[in-house]
C-alpha cells in the first residue's frame, strides 16, 4: 500500500473519529440540556394555584406552566410525557410547586384526585330539622336558606320528584304539614358544589335517602303504618331517644298507646308546634301541652301531620323493629345520665318523674 493510500486511509479515520466525537458531543449536550431542562426552577419552592380547564391539549398545558414558572422547557416537557406515558392530564385545580420536577409536576396533573375539591362537605346529624339543614348549606353555597325552604315547601317540585323517590307519597300534601320534605332529608356526610342549585342539593340528599329506604322498603311494605306515617313516628322516637335500644324501646310504647287509643302524648312534638330551637329550654315544651297546633299529640289523637324532624336509620329502625314490651309511659332522667325509665301505669311513671325530675 502506498504512503499516499495510507495517508488517504488516516484521513477518512481522523474524520469519521472527529465525527463521532461531534456527533457525542452534540448528543451529549442535548442529552445534559434534556435533562437540566426537567428539572426544578427552584430549590426552596412556592406553591402556585394551577387549573387544567375541559378540553385543554397537554401542549397548551405545558405552555402555561412553563410561562408560570412551573417548568422550564414545555417542548422537552412535552418529550418527557410522550415517553413516559404521562400524557393524560386531567382537569381540575391543583396546588403546585415550582421546587417539584417535571415527572412530579406530571405525574400530579395526570391524577384527578391530586386536584383541589371544588366542592364543600357538609354533615347533617339525627334530628336536624329542615330549617337547620337550609341554614348550613346556605351559609356554604350560593344557594340561599329561603330558596331551599321553599323548593322543600312547593307542592309541584316535590310532585316532580315523585317517579325518582318512591318514599314521596300523597300523604305528605297535607294542608298542615310545615315543610313537605321535612323527615325526608336524610342524616349524612355530603359533598355539594360551592356554586350550586337547590335542586341539585335536593337531590344529592334525595338519593341518600332513597338509600335508606331500598334498606327497609321490604319491611315498610308489611308495616301496618303507611310509608308517610312511618317517617313520622320516626322522627318522634328519634327526638325522644339518643340511644338505639331505647329508641326501640319508644317506639313500642307508642305502638301500645295507639293500640289502647291512648293519645302519644309526646312533648317533643310540642318543641315542633312551637318551633323551638335545639338550645331552647326543653321545659317550654313540657309546659305547653295545651299550645293549639296540629302537631301536639296532646291536644291531637294519633301521629302528627308529619316528620317533626330528620331521622337516622337507627331511629326508621326501632320503628320497624320495636323491642317487644307492654310499657305506656316513658322518662327520661334529664338532669342526670340520660337514662330511660319506663312504667306501665300513670302512677308508676308519676313515681318516677318524682324521683328522677324533680
Amino acid at each position: 500500500m502506498s504512503k499516499k493510500t495510507k495517508r488517504r486511509k488516516l484521513k477518512i479515520k481522523n474524520i469519521i473519529i472527529l465525527a463521532l466525537i461531534v456527533i457525542i458531543l452534540i448528543f451529549g449536550g442535548i442529552f445534559i440540556y434534556y435533562n437540566n431542562s426537567l428539572k426544578a426552577i427552584n430549590k426552596n419552592g412556592n406553591d402556585i394555584e394551577f387549573t387544567i380547564n375541559e378540553g385543554e391539549s397537554l401542549r397548551t398545558v405545558l405552555d402555561r406552566l412553563e410561562d408560570d414558572g412551573l417548568i422550564k422547557n414545555s417542548n422537552m416537557s412535552f418529550i418527557y410525557a410522550r415517553l413516559n406515558n404521562l400524557t393524560d392530564i386531567k382537569m381540575g385545580t391543583y396546588v403546585l410547586n415550582d421546587s417539584l420536577d417535571t415527572d412530579a409536576i406530571l405525574n400530579t396533573i395526570n391524577s384527578s384526585s391530586a386536584a383541589l375539591s371544588k366542592g364543600i362537605r357538609l354533615t347533617f346529624v339525627e334530628g336536624d330539622w329542615a330549617k337547620h339543614i337550609a341554614q348550613k348549606i346556605a351559609e356554604a353555597t350560593n344557594v340561599t336558606e329561603d330558596e331551599l325552604l321553599t323548593l322543600w315547601n312547593d307542592e309541584e317540585y316535590v310532585r316532580s320528584l315523585m317517579n325518582d323517590y318512591p318514599f314521596l307519597t300523597e300523604e305528605i300534601f297535607n294542608d298542615n304539614v310545615r315543610i313537605l320534605l321535612e323527615g325526608y332529608l336524610c342524616p349524612n356526610t355530603y359533598e355539594f358544589d360551592k356554586e350550586t342549585t337547590a335542586d341539585q342539593i335536593t337531590r344529592i340528599i334525595l338519593n341518600q335517602t332513597l338509600n335508606v329506604y331500598n334498606e327497609f322498603a321490604d319491611e315498610m311494605s308489611q308495616s301496618n303504618l303507611s310509608i308517610h306515617q312511618i317517617y313520622t313516628l320516626a322522627s318522634i322516637v328519634q327526638y325522644e331517644a339518643s340511644k338505639e335500644e331505647d329508641m326501640q324501646m319508644i317506639a313500642q310504647v307508642f305502638y301500645n298507646r295507639m293500640e289502647q287509643g291512648m293519645p302519644l302524648q309526646s312533648s317533643v312534638t310540642v318543641c315542633y308546634a312551637l318551633d323551638i330551637e335545639k338550645d331552647d329550654d326543653w321545659f317550654r315544651c313540657e309546659a305547653n301541652p295545651d299550645y293549639d297546633s296540629p302537631y301536639n299529640t296532646y291536644m291531637y289523637q294519633g301521629l302528627p301531620p308529619g316528620p317533626i324532624l330528620n331521622p337516622g336509620t337507627q331511629a326508621i329502625r326501632a320503628v320497624l323493629e320495636p323491642s317487644a314490651n307492654d310499657y305506656l309511659y316513658f322518662m327520661a332522667d334529664v338532669y342526670g345520665d340520660g337514662t330511660v325509665y319506663y312504667a306501665t301505669t300513670y302512677e308508676e311513671h308519676l313515681a318516677n318523674v318524682e324521683k328522677y325530675l324533680n
